[in-house]
Order: C-alpha cells, then structure tokens, then sequence
C-alpha cells in the first residue's frame, strides 16, 4: 500500500507516524528531533520536567530539525498548566495529552493558534473532543504501554471511534513495525503513535541497562501496576512490581507534589527516573504489550527504512 501523509490542522508529516511522548525523560530532544527528520511528528515528553527544562528540550529540538515538534503533557500532573503555557510559548507544532482529560486546553490552544491532540480510549470521548476543538485525536488500547484509559483492545476501539468523528485518528497501542502500521491504516486510522520501539532507539535518552531489561522481556515479563496517578499502568516485571504484588511498603518518605491527585502507594516519578536513569530494581519500566517483538536497539533513521517497507510491502485491501 502506498505511505499516506498525515494532516493534523495545518501540519504536514510525509510519514504517519507519532512518536509516543514517554516520560520520565526517555522522550527528549534528540529522539523527538530524529523522528522529526524520518518526516514523523517527534513528541517530547513534558511530564516531570520542569517549565524551563521543557523550554531547553524544545529549543534543542528546534536546533536539530525544521520537523514537525509536539510535547505531551499528562494531565495528571500538577504543573499541567504552566508546562502547557512554556510549551506554547516557545511555539511548539502540537500539544498532545493524556492521564485525565483538560477541557481548558482546548481554548488555550485555540487562543495560539496551536493544534490540541488529546488521547482518548472510547469514542464518546472522542467525540467530546471533537467538539471542543480536537484537531485529531489519539486512541489508545490496552495493548499501549504506561497508563491505560481501557481494557479493550486498540483493534476494537478504533473502527468505533473512526466512525464516530471526522477529524484525524491515530491509533496507538502495540505497533512496533511497519506491518502493524498499515493495519492500523487498513482499519482506517490517519496515523499511527509508536512509543516502545522508539524507547528502543539509539536517540532515546533511557539508560542502557534500561533498553537492556526491555529487550530481554518476555511475553510473560509484562505486567499491569496500579499507578498513584489512578489508573493501570502496563510495565515489565522486575524487584520493585514483585514488592508491589507482595503489599510490600513503598510508599514514598517524602513527596514533590508532582501529581494533582496521588494515592500515595508509591512515588511515580522518582520510580519512573530511576529506571530511566539505569536503576532497573527499584524503578519502574513502563513498557507496551509487544516488547517481546522487539529484538535490537536500532538508529530512528534504521526504524523508519523498516516501517516504510513494511507498508509497501502491505497489500490493500
């Protein structure tokens, strides 16, 4: 099948791929800027940064690529506004976000003229944001890595949603190759969000003990943990998911306030920085369904050579 373009207000990415926006601090400038270059739309990761860090990512970005450059922000987290605000004033290309949903982001991007990308896992959802101003939306399944919105599957959740709005739909959610994208494009979707086979990526900022424990893991290694944000979470199996089905207390000594809401059985972000940062038994490695698929950690340009062929090797339907 041929590659299709995908159209997202006034953008343009030859390629319809988005990078998933991974925190903590695996989704940074030079994997977002190399996604951007392949012809994708590069997302960094603004969840646990700082205003002033996601404002030195952006610019970073912008110095390696005139490609197309979005964040994600989860809602979730306390700073959600002011990340939003920095974002915008460094005139990032998109917003996208998840873990809770923001009416008010839709106005402030309206007010900029930036395109609002909100993740969805149902179609009444998607279609609530159609109405206040979507530009597209991403609709994640189960099968996705970090927090789930749903226990169903992308497969079954996409025709519903695609049917139901007539803006873009990018489906997201274990794709980790050319072939998953183009049923995903077969399903109708416009685009198709990536994250895990981009944490693999010689330009993801995850240490290289954590890329390690990923590509070791195995079907059975994936696990779901109840994140303090309140909801699911898919990760990998290791010490610190093994305290947590055992009721072992982790619960954190201290806390930074990173959440608007937390239940406090342990700390996300610090969980999420030490894995990212290598410490692979007591972080947390969030990580989509079909990480067993994935066996090597390749260049972002090596990634997309294989997608692209993937797609052309496709046959329409």
């Amino acid at each position: 099948m041929k590659i299709p373009d995908l159209r997202i207000a006034n953008l343009v990415a030859k390629i319809p791929i988005i990078q998933g926006g991974m925190a903590v601090r695996i989704s940074m400038a030079p994997l977002a800027a190399a996604v951007a270059e392949e012809g994708g739309i590069g997302i960094i990761a603004g969840s646990g940064l700082s205003a002033e860090e996601l404002k030195a990512e952006i610019r970073e970005a912008r110095r390696r690529t005139k490609g197309i450059i979005g964040v994600n922000i989860m809602f979730a987290v306390r700073e959600f506004a002011q990340l939003v605000h920095a974002a915008f004033e460094e005139k990032i290309d998109l917003l996208v976000s998840g873990a809770g949903f923001s009416r008010d982001m839709f106005t402030w991007g309206k007010e900029k003229g930036i395109p609002v990308v909100p993740i969805v896992s149902s179609a009444k959802l998607a279609k609530l944001s159609q109405k206040l101003g979507a530009a597209a939306v991403i609709v994640e399944g189960v099968e996705a890595g970090g927090h789930l919105g749903t226990d169903r599957s992308i497969h079954d959740i996409l025709p519903e949603v695609v049917a139901a709005v007539n803006i873009p739909v990018i489906g997201a959610g274990g794709v980790v190759d050319g072939q998953g994208v183009a049923e995903m494009l077969k399903k109708g979707a416009a685009g198709v969000q990536m994250g895990t086979r981009f944490a693999l990526s010689e330009e993801s900022s995850a240490a290289p003990a954590w890329k390690a424990e990923m590509l070791k893991a195995t079907e059975e290694d994936i696990v779901f943990v109840h994140s303090p944000v309140g909801l699911p979470g898919r990760g990998i199996r290791n010490p610190f998911t093994r305290a947590l089905d055992e009721k072992a207390d982790v619960t954190p000594t201290s806390c930074e306030g990173c959440l608007k809401h937390c239940e406090g059985n342990f700390c996300i972000m610090s969980r999420l920085i030490m894995a990212q940062q290598g410490n692979v038994q007591e972080g947390l490695i969030f990580s989509g369904a079909k990480v067993h698929k994935i066996k090597d950690v390749l260049s972002v340009h090596k990634i997309f050579e294989d997608i692209k062929e993937g797609i052309l090797s496709a046959k329409e339907e």
